[in-house]
């Protein structure tokens, strides 16, 4: 099955507020507008989800956010790979949503925690999402590789969902890593004093 798109040309386009909250996958990929920053887009979608959490703490209990990143990580591989797919391009920085779910799962495993400690998972998360050093950079480039090819006809729905899961992956693993070295980090703390 083949989906008929309205892509726009991928090297002039630059979506805009408009075209980003005309469809709620979009809205949803681009995190609220957060996507939309002129500058580190993936930093503003991870402020965005920082703060969103903040919030919503408040009026959900931990199950319901597990609920909710494991249904926004399923509904995010179409999300992610539908709105890439209408960008003709398969990972568009703007695309923001792999780092909120995988944000929100590492504030479920630390909080509650300090402003000091949160501050510090935000850091390490940026850095392993931006840099991605050791398995997350191999993730990010196995999925890469696997998408090199004719970008000229309409994805598949099975292509869309695997390009999704593919600009998600390498945030669950920069998720992983965050909370591994937090573990490590409170572990070594815990022997110093």
């Amino acid at each position: 099955m083949n989906l008929q798109l309205n892509t726009p040309d991928s090297s002039t386009f630059s979506p805009s507020f408009k075209w980003v909250f005309s469809k709620p996958s979009r809205a949803l990929a681009f995190g609220m507008g957060s996507g939309l920053a002129p500058f580190a887009p993936g930093t503003a979608g991870t402020l965005w989800a920082w703060a969103a959490f903040l919030i919503g703490e408040y009026f959900l209990s931990t199950e319901a956010w597990l609920w909710i990143v494991g249904v926004g990580i399923a509904l995010g591989c179409w999300i992610c790979g539908q709105v890439s797919e209408e960008l003709g391009k398969k990972d568009f920085g703007g695309i923001v949503w792999d780092e909120v779910v995988a944000f929100w799962l590492v504030l479920i495993f630390i909080m509650p925690a300090s402003l000091g400690v949160q501050i510090v998972a935000f850091a390490l998360f940026r850095f392993f999402d931006a840099v991605k050093p050791g398995p997350i950079g191999m993730i990010d480039r196995h999925f890469k590789q696997l998408e090199n090819g004719d970008n000229s006809t309409p994805s598949s729905f099975g292509l869309i969902l695997w390009r999704g899961f593919g600009i998600i992956a390498d945030d669950l693993a920069a998720a992983f890593f965050t909370l591994l070295t937090i573990t490590l980090l409170h572990i070594g703390l815990s022997y110093i004093s």
